[in-house]
């Protein structure tokens, strides 16, 4: 296919999934959300706009989407002058630096105050020392406006704000994102309580821009001049600790870090639409009071949205004491019925030590677990580790105990056509997340890159990954579990994998 033929053939897809989408929303006769328009989770809005918010996780209008992404990024890749790509992605830390500094200063809440008309830079700086006045024993030093407004065009360019006017800016969808809720005068009264019943996005953007900016830009060296045999990881390097990340989390002087941590943690499940959590695995086709148990589950932020969904089954959070301790009380009166009930609790357990028979609200005495499950764990540990967690829990496991394993499969940037036994079910989720013929990558490129984002990550602050369908195998067969249904989730790379016993 000559260059010319794949680019019409990249427009036609964009063409293509704009139509249908448009399909979806015109027959409840709504427009698809404005950019300029913000969306704030934390305030009420008119029906028809919630609606239209919700159909963007409609699975024709998400997978359409994600099309729309992979081609645009491969249309943006190819017809792009080289060096202004080099440039723009060399120096993507600018941008990231930038949004740490958007959340940092809460200039995004001072913002939704403002309004739609927005706020010069000027006192949007005024607001932004008199919050930071309480973190100085002396005045506050102010602000500088004209430094403030370079650092919020750049963030409008790359459509994080809009610019209303000169130097006038208002959030937009994409900023509004980043908003915690709280008022101005929370955010002054008392700062500490900022990411307390968010949604866990602000709390997510904070940690990625503080331990997890200050590693990678130490990954390199980390790679090529220690190469891990000195420290475990990127982070290690970084931070001059012996200790694991989970472990250095938890020390003194640290506790901001945990407490954020936990929430950010809960802002991760925007990794996913409800739906695909929800629908995963056949949790309806579990008895009544069956134990579901969510190995190193943090505060609860996927169980409690799975209780909310299976009334008849028993949810329990397993994690490290610190974290399970702050469990509840981070969500303040937010499920509340279903604490009191019993169908949520929290067992204090390191999952690397055997698991032992612990109790359940309303069922007594717990052996053998219907249900583990993993997600988002395996990919903070090297395979060494992952093989003595599933060893563990294999060892946990009764003769009918199911392992739920939730993480990102990565797909090849090319057509897999080895992965996986002939004839098992698992294999079409696998091989390929585009049609044949298809001028997109086939794991969907751009659209993806969260997973691939997530991957180096992984390998930076813990010296672990995200796996493909292959690593996957090798580590379960390797612990006796045999997988025997891969169900990906719609237009993602995240997938629910389930194994069983052997």
């Amino acid at each position: 296919m000559t260059t010319f033929a794949t680019l019409r053939a990249l427009h036609t897809v964009i063409g293509e999934a704009i139509t249908e989408i448009e399909k979806v929303y015109q027959a409840e006769s709504l427009d698809f959300p404005s950019l300029d328009t913000p969306y704030y989770t934390s305030l009420k809005h008119a029906p028809e706009v919630d609606r239209a918010e919700d159909l963007r996780v409609d699975h024709t209008v998400f997978a359409a989407a994600n099309r729309i992404v992979s081609a645009a990024g491969q249309l943006s890749a190819t017809v792009n002058k080289p060096w202004f790509s080099l440039i723009e992605g060399i120096n993507s830390t600018n941008v990231v630096a930038c949004l740490q500094f958007l959340e940092a200063s809460n200039t995004v809440e001072i913002l939704r105050e403002a309004g739609p008309g927005g706020l010069h830079v000027k006192e949007i700086a005024k607001k932004i020392t008199a919050l930071r006045s309480w973190k100085t024993d002396g005045p506050p030093v102010e602000l500088d406006s004209s430094k403030l407004s370079h650092v919020l065009r750049i963030l409008a360019t790359f459509h994080w704000l809009r610019e209303v006017t000169p130097d006038v800016f208002t959030n937009n969808r994409l900023s509004s994102y980043i908003d915690s809720g709280k008022s101005f005068e929370q955010l002054r009264d008392a700062p500490g309580t900022k990411y307390d019943e968010s949604d866990g996005v602000a709390a997510y953007c904070a940690t990625a821009g503080d331990e997890v900016f200050k590693l990678m830009t130490n990954l390199t060296d980390w790679l090529l001049n220690d190469g891990g045999s000195k420290t475990d990881s990127a982070f290690n390097f970084t931070f001059k600790t012996p200790l694991k990340y989970y472990e250095w989390i938890e020390q003194p002087g640290n506790e901001h870090r945990l407490t954020r941590f936990g929430h950010a943690m809960h802002g991760t499940k925007q990794f996913e639409i409800a739906e695909n959590i929800i629908h995963g695995f056949p949790w309806e086709e579990l008895p009544k009071d069956s134990v579901v148990v969510d190995i190193g589950g943090g505060i609860g932020t996927i169980s409690l949205i799975l209780a909310e969904a299976y009334p008849h089954l028993r949810f329990v959070v397993e994690d490290r004491a610190p974290v399970v301790a702050i469990g509840r009380q981070a969500w303040g009166g937010k499920y509340a019925e279903i604490f009191d009930s019993g169908r949520l609790s929290y067992h204090a357990h390191d999952f690397f030590e055997p698991q032992r028979p612990f109790d359940v609200p309303g069922v007594g005495t717990v052996v053998h677990p219907d249900v583990m499950f993993i997600r988002a764990i395996a990919h903070n540990w090297p395979d060494s580790y992952v093989l003595e967690l599933l060893k563990t829990l294999r060892a946990a496991a009764g003769p009918n105990t199911k392992l739920l394993w939730i993480d990102n499969m990565l797909a090849y940037a090319c057509v897999d056509n080895e992965s996986g036994q002939e004839g098992s079910e698992a294999l079409g989720a696998v091989r390929s997340l585009v049609p044949e013929g298809s001028p997109l990558l086939p794991n969907l490129g751009r659209a993806s890159a969260n997973g691939y984002i997530l991957d180096i990550q992984m390998l930076g602050r813990f010296n672990a990954k995200e796996r493909t369908y292959r690593e996957y195998e090798a580590l379960t067969n390797a612990s006796g579990w045999k997988i025997t249904r891969v169900n990906r989730a719609v237009g993602s790379l995240w997938a629910y994998t389930t194994a069983v016993p052997v």
